[in-house]
């Protein structure tokens, strides 16, 4: 454990001017609290604190991110208060104090969204202050280092799994490059310890077979490079034994495969000197296709710069080579404490510099999801994901994870532009907003002031920014449609009550619902979950009861019955909300079946919709049902998807069939346009399924149509 004069000596050392007086009153402050308190190795506990500090040390940090380490812990593990940290150490220790401290247990329903409601807070916290985020990597990574003390293997296996799916990723977006690989290694080890030990045994061996074989590829890449009178630095390192494990898993091929284990470091003074290096190693050395990788025009969203290339060099061996510069290297080990605003002052143009894109991005999820988890899910999407470079018109780059589309790129421009987004062009061409990029595309966004996010797009978008705006976008519509339809069926209740509808009547009984405004008993009502004559008669207690409302109504309904349209189904209790089911479109003649859904009353699928198999383990929401074809004629909606012909007059010819079968389209959407054919969803009413048929049976006969088929979902 650092002693108190030893801390202060590290601080000192790199910042003369810092605060002696605060530094000891905070690791006396830190040990007098935790007293007699014991870690799980049977070590005082405040030597943990002590050691957060003396690591933040290794990166020069400044003064007040130093005591913040020594007191982190203090407000919840001891009887320190906000009140008296913020007297002995003033209000901005307090702030960090507060953005660090274990984050408080909260109620939640399961472990995932507890974590996830405790990230929630770190990213807030860190918001204010990436310092917080930079305290609470040291923080996690002493407890790392310290794993194996803890009894339950469980709880090991838990806490480094939390390491590597959420701390490991963040230091690597702020650049904390050894951090990140430290703790990716120390996870590793209780996650999959076999793994580890068979990697690090195959890697000892190795060394005991050729013990000399770096130092002679960096003393012959020298003398390559040296020949050319440029002075260099060169060092030679094994790649870590989780980052083996992961391009094994990736590629999944067996370690006696991989090639490039060994890499190598070329440190220069200037940029240009980053390249010359380049071109005398691609002279002299054949180059390993696809294996070349230039972060200095494109850096990484984390300021990461330099040159990757891979090449068959010194003794035929395959190795990575990473140029750069020894400013860009510092930049690259240490990340935002190497280029520290907080150093030369704290004012507002000193934070600017220090708010990563990908953090306001996050704050951006924050902002529009509506459970913990899917904000979790969402920003493991934002860390995770291998990156592609794309450019802007006016050549701005913007990072985007693999497998992006022209919607995710709107989206991170700003969310207005993906809000209304309608197409895109890639590099000059226009392309379906389900394309996916490739590094180096240029892309230009259509927009129209009528478009709104489209709920398909879901299905395709990878960023976790423009999922969660269009799952909000969903939810608003849904709450709108609830709201219409609740406000339908109340104004209907009123009616048959021989009332007049009014909002401020409905306010009245706001507490009696316990809903907080009218609006939200509309939606209520709309979804099912409160019928319109439980409203009506909380607003009017003297109507009619609702025995003689049931017994009344039917009579009315059997003296207009031929305007009556019931809904044409055996087995249903009358009087039950009932939908039919976009995702299979059921029909009369189609075998069918019943699903009890909360707040919608039961929704009719085909017996054969892909759907069921979610309620497989649920036999309680089944309803056996069938049709009613003794009652009047309907319409339902069948769906069709078509590839037809680019070719003239090929949707006036489907229209026609169309129409001589006595169908009519209520919508029409394309699917997927290419040079030669179009993919479309035609919605059409038709009585029932040999209707249906017969209009499928004309459109093939058509010659302008491809394909037909009934189409699900």
């Amino acid at each position: 454990m650092m002693r108190q004069y030893e801390l202060v000596e590290r601080v000192k050392a790199y910042d003369p001017d810092a605060c002696e007086t605060s530094l000891n009153r905070a690791y006396v402050y830190a040990t007098q609290k935790h007293g007699s308190q014991k870690r799980a190795n049977g070590d005082p506990y405040f030597s943990h604190p002590i050691e957060v500090a003396g690591i933040l040390t290794n990166y020069k940090l400044d003064c007040d991110t130093i005591i913040t380490a020594l007191l982190h812990d203090t407000i919840e593990d001891t009887d320190a208060t906000p009140q008296e940290i913020t007297k002995l150490f003033g209000s901005n220790i307090m702030k960090l104090v507060d953005g660090v401290t274990k984050l408080t247990q909260i109620e939640l329903k399961s472990a995932d969204s507890k974590q996830a409601e405790n990230f929630r807070k770190l990213l807030l916290a860190m918001s204010e202050d990436i310092r917080v985020l930079l305290v609470k990597l040291a923080d996690r990574l002493h407890n790392m280092r310290t794993l194996h003390y803890i009894p339950k293997p469980e709880k090991r296996v838990r806490i480094a799994a939390e390491t590597l799916e959420i701390y490991a990723p963040l230091a690597e977006r702020i650049g904390m490059h050894d951090i990140k690989e430290e703790l990716q290694d120390l996870a590793f080890q209780h996650i999959n310890p076999e793994a580890r030990d068979s990697i690090r045994a195959r890697l000892e061996f190795l060394r005991e077979k050729d013990d000399n074989v770096v130092n002679r590829i960096v003393t012959e890449l020298k003398d390559v490079i040296s020949r050319q009178g440029l002075s260099v630095d060169i060092y030679g390192r094994e790649k870590r034994p989780y980052s083996i494990w992961q391009k094994m898993q990736r590629k999944n091929i067996t370690f006696g495969e991989l090639s490039d284990i060994m890499a190598f470091r070329v440190l220069v003074e200037d940029m240009p000197q980053c390249y010359e290096v380049l071109g005398y190693l691609h002279a002299n050395y054949k180059v390993v296709p696809g294996r070349f990788k230039d972060y200095i025009s494109t850096p990484k969203p984390n300021g990461y710069r330099s040159i990757h290339t891979t090449v068959l060099g010194p003794e035929n061996h395959r190795i990575e080579v990473q140029i750069r510069t020894r400013q860009m290297h510092e930049v690259n080990e240490n990340g935002v404490a190497a280029h520290w605003a907080y150093k030369q002052g704290s004012g507002d143009e000193n934070k600017e510099g220090v708010q990563y894109r990908w953090l306001r991005d996050l704050l951006d999820i924050l902002e529009h999801a509506s459970e913990p988890e899917e904000f979790l899910e969402h920003t493991k999407l934002a860390m995770f994901q291998d990156q592609v470079f794309c450019f802007s018109p006016k050549g701005d780059v913007i990072a985007l994870p693999a497998g992006a589309t022209p919607v995710d790129f709107a989206y991170m421009i700003h969310t207005h532009i993906g809000d209304t987004c309608v197409g895109a062009k890639v590099n000059g061409a226009m392309v379906p907003l389900r394309t996916t990029l490739n590094n180096g595309d240029q892309i230009e966004i259509v927009t129209s002031k009528a478009q709104t996010p489209n709920p398909t797009w879901e299905r395709f978008v990878v960023t976790g920014k423009a999922r969660a705006r269009i799952r909000r976008f969903i939810r608003q519509q849904q709450d709108d449609q609830y709201k219409d339809l609740g406000k339908a069926i109340l104004q209907k209740a009123f009616r048959q009550e021989g009332y007049d509808y009014s909002d401020k009547a409905i306010d009245g009984v706001l507490k009696i619902f316990k809903m907080p405004s009218v609006d939200t008993l509309l939606a209520s009502v709309g979804a099912g979950h409160h019928t319109g004559r439980e409203v009506v008669h909380a607003v009017f207690p003297g109507s009619k009861d609702v025995e003689t409302a049931r017994k009344v109504i039917p009579h009315e309904r059997a003296r207009n019955r031929k305007h009556d349209h019931a809904i044409p189904l055996k087995g249903l209790i009358p009087g039950m909300a009932v939908h039919y089911a976009g995702c299979c479109h059921p029909l009369p003649g189609d075998r069918i079946v019943g699903i009890v859904t909360t707040g919608k009353g039961v929704t009719i699928h085909t017996i054969d919709c892909d759907t069921l198999e979610t309620f497989t383990e649920q036999p309680e929401r089944w309803l056996d049902v069938g049709w009613d074809n003794d009652g009047e004629p309907e319409h339902f909606i069948g769906r069709l998807g078509l590839t037809v012909g680019h070719e003239q007059g090929a949707l006036s010819s489907i229209t026609s069939v169309i129409a001589k079968n006595h169908g009519n389209i209520t919508n029409l959407r394309f699917t997927n346009r290419t040079q030669d054919f179009f993919e479309m969803l035609i919605d059409i009413d038709v009585v029932d399924v040999k209707h249906l048929t017969n209009i499928i049976a004309a459109l093939r006969a058509t010659p302008v149509v491809n394909t037909v088929e009934r189409a699900r979902g």
